[in-house]
């Protein structure tokens, strides 16, 4: 064996002997260098932090997925809900009692126009009253000439063949009757119509056509002006229902399919930030747009609040048929915190709440729901509203604050 790997043996072994006796004497070893803690991402907030932060909280929990698509869209007037209002006759505009923002109820006058055809109609119905009146004096005579026919023909004082012609002419009588009858009662119903149903205006002429709302509703068009001449159909004013409206949607078509009648769609508008409102999908139209590739789908809304105006650009969603149960959290509760996407759940301390920091990992999103693949199981509970509040707390008490 060569020399220096002898010494070498050697000198090892004395060195090991030497740190074993220090080691058996009670020398203290250099420690390891310290590692440094894991950061403390929990809050205890008292009852008044609790009260003054306002939280929300919602459960983790497992639930079926929809898929979803988002499109933009519009809101536009229901159209079995408008009512475009056209002049029923020829004449000249005397009134127009409405602007566009007023809100009628059904049976208000809303235009007042002067036609003959007013006066022709009193003319036609004037002379249905005299011919029915004429029918029924004919009827009455007819009839008593038949009723004497029977009574001479007992005293065979009138042959058999006379007393049938007296008979055909009662009939005659009658028919004449229903003939003038149906024409009064035609007179009638088109003067009506003329006038419409409801009371008369206190300064109404006998020459005035009176135009009447057709429903309760708010006038959203004007299209005449006193002075004006119109023809029949003439377009005067547009009536509607302002709180039925229409979801107009433009869906691609990987959202076709899932684009059936009575399908959930949910929608925001810039004017009430953080507010969905919901609709159902009414008509589906069956052919694609050949340039955007888009299918055109209208919703009906369920309810405006108050706060949805026809024309009103939206942000919607859309939803499809429910799938497999998975985790999920309100879309809310999501917050990114020093790199990692978390969730900070609340749990009751007492009379105050222990917030805590936990790391998920996030599936899928729609605009109410986060997928959680791993992080944290049901029956938890975390913060949704004020959720940021929650994370703010957190971190200043990692600052010492």
């Amino acid at each position: 064996m060569p020399r220096w790997i002898v010494l070498a043996t050697l000198l090892a072994t004395l060195l090991g002997a030497v740190v074993g006796c220090s080691a058996g004497d009670g020398e203290t070893l250099p420690a390891e260098a310290p590692t440094a803690e894991a950061p403390d991402n929990t809050a205890l907030l008292s009852a008044e932090s609790v009260k003054i932060a306002g939280f929300t909280t919602a459960p983790v929990v497992r639930t079926p997925w929809r898929a979803s698509w988002r499109a933009p869209g519009r809101l536009t007037l229901d159209l079995a809900a408008t009512e475009p209002i056209g002049s029923i006759v020829e004449g000249r505009v005397i009134h127009v009692n409405a602007m566009p923002g007023d809100r009628v109820r059904k049976g208000d006058v809303l235009v007042a126009i002067h036609s003959h055809e007013m006066m022709d109609a009193r003319a036609a119905l004037s002379q249905a009253k005299a011919e029915r009146a004429r029918a029924e004096a004919n009827l009455r005579m007819s009839q008593s000439a038949a009723e004497r026919g029977e009574r001479l023909l007992a005293l065979k004082a009138l042959s058999q063949a006379e007393l049938e012609r007296l008979r055909a002419g009662q009939i005659d009588a009658q028919s004449s009757l229903d003939e003038a009858t149906a024409e009064l009662t035609r007179a009638l119903g088109f003067l009506d119509h003329l006038l419409g149903e409801g009371t008369l205006p206190s300064d109404y002429d006998e020459h005035w056509v009176l135009i009447r709302a057709p429903l309760d509703g708010l006038v959203t068009s004007r299209t005449v002006q006193p002075g004006n001449v119109v023809l029949t159909g003439a377009p005067l004013l547009t009536v509607s229902r302002t709180s039925a409206l229409t979801l107009v949607l433009q869906l691609p078509d990987a959202a076709a399919a899932a684009a059936r009648v009575g399908a959930a769609v949910s929608f925001s508008v810039a004017a009430a930030p953080g507010a969905r409102f919901d609709a159902r999908i009414t008509r589906v139209f069956p052919a694609m747009d050949t340039v955007t590739r888009t299918v055109e789908v209208h919703a009906a809304v369920r309810e405006g609040r108050g706060v949805l105006r026809p024309e009103m650009f939206v942000d919607a969603e859309m939803s499809g048929a429910a799938a497999g149960l998975v985790l999920t959290v309100p879309s809310g509760a999501i917050q990114s915190f020093e790199g990692d996407t978390v969730v900070i759940t609340g749990e009751p301390r007492g009379d105050g709440m222990q917030l805590a920091a936990i790391p998920v990992r996030v599936g899928r999103r729609s605009a109410t729901l986060a997928e959680i693949l791993s992080g944290i199981d049901s029956g938890r509970t975390v913060v949704v509203g004020g959720a940021a509040i929650a994370k703010a707390e957190i971190l200043k008490r990692r600052a010492g604050g």
